[in-house]
């Protein structure tokens, strides 16, 4: 079976009680912003190529923020925009997974 979205990708935006590590205290919902907006400019969300969503709890708390793009399954953690830049342009438009973010 194929995939509806040729990338399907998860952004951990999850909440933690205060003081408790979560991907939302570290910039995930800016970074989730970023990506979706510069999908629908880059127009990849045309014909099920990308679809960018927001998650729960991924349960990789220590290692946040993350995403998960699939069908590949591939986590990443980033740090800033020109991490998801980097995403976009090598994973999501050329099908090469950034080696350098991925856990």
């Amino acid at each position: 079976m194929s995939s509806y979205f040729q990338h399907h990708v998860f952004f951990c935006l999850n909440q933690r009680a205060a003081g408790e590590e979560c991907c939302a205290n570290l910039g995930a919902e800016a970074a989730f912003n970023h990506m979706k907006s510069r999908v629908k400019e880059l127009r990849l969300h045309k014909d099920h190529q990308v679809r960018i969503n927001r998650a729960g709890c991924l349960d990789r708390c220590s290692e946040g923020p993350v995403l998960v793009v699939y069908p590949e399954a591939i986590w990443y953690q980033f740090v800033d925009n020109d991490d998801i830049e980097e995403i976009i342009e090598s994973h999501l438009l050329n099908g090469k997974p950034v080696e350098r973010l991925m856990i």
